[in-house]
């Protein structure tokens, strides 16, 4: 069973910046792909970021220019770096590992206008 820790969510102002992490446990992780999700209150969990195990990025075009993932696969770890956020951006996010299908509990961000 791989467990997946989020962090690094918080309350900051529109224009500010936060870093999101997800550590994983287990052997698995380098050779999944990893996703961020976000769910914002009264809609549906969407996909924000995706990363191959080879470093190729997707994004949603919502936060295309402003949200760069990355992995760092000796450390079992995927990042979401986010810029310029704005209020709509507010949501609890999620981290999942695509290859079985894992969550992790997810990390509150708000951001205030």
């Amino acid at each position: 069973q791989v467990q997946l820790v989020e962090s690094g969510g918080g309350l900051v102002q529109a224009g500010g910046s936060l870093r999101l992490s997800c550590a994983a446990s287990g052997s698995i992780f380098s050779i999944s792909v990893m996703d961020w999700y976000r769910q914002a209150p009264g809609k549906q969990r969407e996909l924000v970021a995706r990363i191959s195990r080879l470093g190729n990025t997707n994004y949603a075009d919502s936060v295309k220019g402003r949200f760069t993932i990355s992995r760092d696969n000796p450390k079992n770890t995927v990042y979401l770096q986010m810029n310029n956020l704005k209020p709509e951006d507010t949501a609890v996010y999620y981290c999942h590992l695509a290859l079985k299908d894992y969550w992790g509990q997810g990390t509150q961000v708000t951001v205030s206008s």
